[in-house]
């Protein structure tokens, strides 16, 4: 007999739920929310489970690469889309969303995941820390010349060296001044080492990856912007043609029709946040830094003079992810 099983899981325990071809539960229980617990659970109770479905969380990718790597056919679904089927249930508990999900794998009604490989994420973790350090670095500064505008100090537009040692001539002679100033000065010198350090580890995975340095040879594109591409494509192939990249960075166009009403309104902004920011200012780096001129160069100007410079910068954006994909 054919079953299917929902997970529902959360950082301690998972609530699973077993369902037979016609949707009628078979089995259902509370394991700790580990592969071995939820493989031996699901052995001995769905032993000739079809599919396996969980929802996107902080944790399904780890499950997920545990649980097939010991064989099991596991699927992650869009936790957006389970949502959509979850709330047409009157109460909502953990093992109603179990019995849910497992329904959902039953009459096929959902949209495969696709889960990326560690080794990806860890790239990205990297990424990641370095743009939390960024932020919090400009907010430390931010918050330093907010602090001395009080006082009429200003520090003009200055890099990280220089902004520290203006900063410390101006407060100079306040005492109280000086010591609320100089905590933040100290943890604005650590951070912009940290900050330092990872960009040349990034620098260094940059050169031993093939596939970033041909991404590299397109103008705009540095080695933080190729290895946030890699990292969130992971396997080319998984997309059929390379103009469904934009869409799937949320570069292309809502559209809403029905009936008489027919309308385009602005970009999705779905998918990669990280990917869709450094495209974006690749694209600016491209229409107004980069002195060799080439052809979509030249049709982001086109666009730039007709509909506008922002708008422009977006379309180039879409082209560089196809062109990038493609390569």
């Amino acid at each position: 007999m054919e079953v299917y099983v929902g997970l529902d899981v959360s950082l301690k325990e998972t609530s699973i739920c077993v369902v037979d071809g016609s949707g009628k539960i078979v089995s259902e229980g509370t394991v700790l929310s580990e592969p071995l617990s939820l493989a031996e659970f699901i052995r001995v109770k769905a032993g000739s489970a079809k599919r396996i479905g969980l929802e996107t969380g902080p944790t399904a990718t780890w499950l997920w690469h545990e649980l097939r790597a010991l064989g099991l056919p596991v699927i992650c679904i869009d936790a957006r889309h389970a949502k959509a089927a979850l709330s047409l249930q009157i109460n909502k508990s953990d093992r109603n969303d179990a019995a849910g999900l497992a329904r959902i794998m039953q009459c096929g009604w959902y949209k495969e995941i696709r889960v990326k490989s560690l080794p990806c994420h860890e790239v990205r973790a990297v990424l990641n820390s370095r743009a939390q350090l960024v932020k919090t670095k400009c907010d430390l500064e931010n918050q330093i010349r907010g602090l001395l505008k009080n006082h009429g100090l200003v520090i003009a537009k200055a890099g990280s060296n220089i902004f520290r040692r203006r900063a410390e001539e101006l407060i100079g002679e306040y005492r109280l001044l000086r010591e609320a100033v100089r905590p933040l000065l100290a943890v604005h010198e650590v951070v912009r080492r940290e900050i330092a350090g990872l960009t040349r580890k990034l620098l260094a995975m940059a050169r031993n990856n093939d596939e970033s340095r041909r991404l590299m040879t397109v103008p705009g594109i540095g080695p933080i912007n190729a290895l946030a591409f890699c990292a969130a494509i992971d396997e080319p192939s998984r997309f059929r043609r390379s103009r469904s990249v934009g869409a799937y960075f949320g570069l292309t166009p809502r559209r809403y029709a029905s009936g008489e009403v027919d309308w385009t309104g602005r970009i999705s902004k779905c998918g990669d946040t990280m990917v869709r920011t450094h495209l974006f200012e690749a694209a600016g780096v491209l229409l107004t830094r980069v002195p060799r001129w080439c052809k979509l160069k030249a049709w982001g100007h086109r666009l730039w003079k007709r509909i506008g410079f922002k708008k422009a910068k977006i379309a180039v954006a879409r082209k560089l992810a196809v062109i990038l994909h493609r390569m």
